[in-house]
C-alpha cells in the first residue's frame, strides 16, 4: 500500500515558518509524508514513499544545498526513484518538486517561490493547480494558507480514490510548547470520512490554545464589556451572580484562562482577545 496523495510544502521566510500539509486515501498519512525543521525547510515524500528522503533532505537543506540538487542527490542512487514523488522547500523559499515517471496517474507537481505542490492518483492536474492558486491567493498565517491549498485540492477532485487521513506539520524557531523546540503545529487526522475538515477543526483549537492573539483581535475591556465578562464568569461558576467587573473579576478571568488551558492568552493590560471572549461566551449559551 502506498501513501498516494496530494500535498504542499511551503515556507514563510518573514516568520521563519516551514510546513507541509497532506491528504490521502491512506491510513495515518502524517506518519510518512511530512518532514519539517525550522533550521532547514520542509520535505513531503510520497507515492512509493522513501521515508529516508525526509531526514536526509532536511540535512542537505541545512547544509545549504539548493532544493533541485537535494532532489538529485536523494533520487540519484534510488533504484525505485521512478515510483517516488517529493516536494522540497528551503527555509528561504527556494523550492523543487519531483514526480517519477512510474507514479500512478494522474501524477505531477508545480513549484514556485515558497511552495511545492504535488500529488499522485489524482483526479487531474487541476488538483495541484488549485493548491497553487489557493496558496498564493490566501493571506494570514502559513497554517491558514496551507489548509486553504488542501481544501482547494480536494475541491478540484483530490485523491481519486477518496479521503481517509490528513496532517499538518509546521516548524518555527522556538515555536513549540514553552519555546523549547520548533514544533509549532503538529496535527494529524489518522482515519476520518472528512479528514480535511476535521483537520481544520483541530487547527482552530490549536490556534486558540497556542497562537498569540493578532493585534486586530485585542479588545479594550470598557464598562460594557467588563459587565458582560463578569456575567459570563458567574455563569462559569467563578463569580457570584451580579458581581461587578473589578479586581476580583479580573483575577477570576485569569483563573478561568489557566483552568481552560488558555495561558498563552492571559493579558494584564486591561484587554481581552476575541477568541478568549468567544470561548467564555460559550458558557452562556
Amino acid at each position: 500500500m502506498r501513501p498516494s496523495t496530494f500535498s504542499i510544502a511551503a515556507a514563510d521566510p518573514s516568520t521563519g515558518e516551514v510546513g507541509v500539509v497532506v491528504q490521502s486515501k491512506f491510513l495515518s498519512v502524517g506518519a510518512a509524508v511530512p518532514w519539517v525543521a525550522s533550521d532547514a525547510g520542509a520535505v513531503a515524500t510520497q507515492a512509493w514513499a522513501n521515508t529516508t528522503y525526509g531526514p536526509r533532505g532536511l540535512a542537505l537543506l541545512r547544509e545549504g544545498v539548493p532544493p533541485e540538487r537535494v532532489v538529485a542527490q536523494l533520487t540519484g542512487g534510488d533504484e525505485q526513484r521512478a515510483q517516488r514523488q517529493l516536494g522540497i522547500v528551503a527555509r528561504d523559499g527556494r523550492s523543487a518538486t519531483f514526480t517519477g515517471d512510474q507514479c500512478m496517474e494522474w501524477a505531477g507537481g508545480v513549484a514556485g517561490d515558497g511552495f511545492a505542490a504535488q500529488g499522485n492518483i489524482l483526479a487531474g492536474p487541476g488538483v495541484v493547480d488549485g493548491m497553487r492558486a489557493a496558496f498564493l491567493a490566501t493571506g494570514g498565517p502559513l497554517a491558514d494558507r496551507l489548509l486553504a491549498a488542501l481544501r482547494a485540492g480536494q475541491a478540484a477532485g483530490g485523491d481519486r480514490r477518496g479521503q481517509q487521513s490528513a496532517a499538518l506539520s509546521i516548524a518555527k524557531p522556538a515555536g513549540g510548547y514553552g519555546g523549547f523546540n520548533d514544533r509549532y503545529v503538529d496535527l494529524r487526522v489518522d482515519d476520518h470520512p472528512q479528514p480535511i475538515e476535521e483537520l481544520a477543526r483541530l487547527l482552530e483549537l490549536h490556534k486558540l490554545y497556542f497562537f498569540p492573539a493578532a493585534p486586530r483581535d485585542v479588545l479594550e475591556v470598557d464598562a460594557r464589556l467588563g459587565a458582560e465578562i463578569a456575567t459570563l464568569l458567574a455563569l462559569a461558576g467563578l463569580l457570584p451572580r451580579g458581581a461587578p467587573y473589578d479586581a476580583a473579576a479580573r483575577d477570576a478571568l485569569v483563573h478561568f484562562m489557566h483552568r481552560e488551558n488558555l495561558e498563552d492568552r492571559v493579558r494584564a493590560d486591561g484587554t481581552v482577545d476575541r477568541q478568549t471572549l468567544d470561548y467564555l461566551r460559550g458558557f452562556g449559551r
